[in-house]
């Protein structure tokens, strides 16, 4: 299993962080850190970009993040024009790793404000697309 069944638009079938998947089959959102500077990285990454080192664990994101800022999208790029409106944030889960997201559908736009606690879970869509989101907290 590659990337092809990732998210709404695919491009490419095969990549080095194809764990990513497999752990989000799981019900698992995971990502990976370097073993050298520690540096967290979200979507995973296997080559640090910081001290250029390939060795890395995968960890498993954990606990609540906290909404940063977020965007309500009316008009959705090519894949995702049946889905507008939705909502897109960046939700900070410490230790300097921000993760840009769709949030559920299931939060009311109410009750869509900068600090509220989120929690990043994996979904599955009714044609078998595998994904992530952030769910209210």
């Amino acid at each position: 299993m590659g990337f092809e069944h990732f998210g709404r638009v695919s491009f490419t079938t095969e990549a080095k962080t194809v764990d990513f998947i497999k752990y989000l089959e799981q019900g698992k959102v995971m990502t990976t850190r370097c073993k050298k500077c520690g540096t967290s990285y979200f979507p995973p990454k296997l080559d640090c970009p910081s001290c250029l080192n390939s060795e890395v664990e995968w960890f498993e994101i954990e606990g609540k993040g906290k909404l940063v800022t977020y965007s309500v999208v009316q008009y959705g790029p090519s894949g995702f024009e049946d889905d507008a409106p939705y909502t897109l944030g960046i939700a900070d889960f410490g230790d300097e790793m921000r993760i840009f997201g769709r949030l559920s559908k299931g939060i009311k736009a109410d009750d869509i404000k900068p600090g509220m606690e989120l929690k990043i879970v994996s979904t599955k869509s009714a044609d078998g697309r595998i994904g992530y989101e952030f769910q209210k907290a």
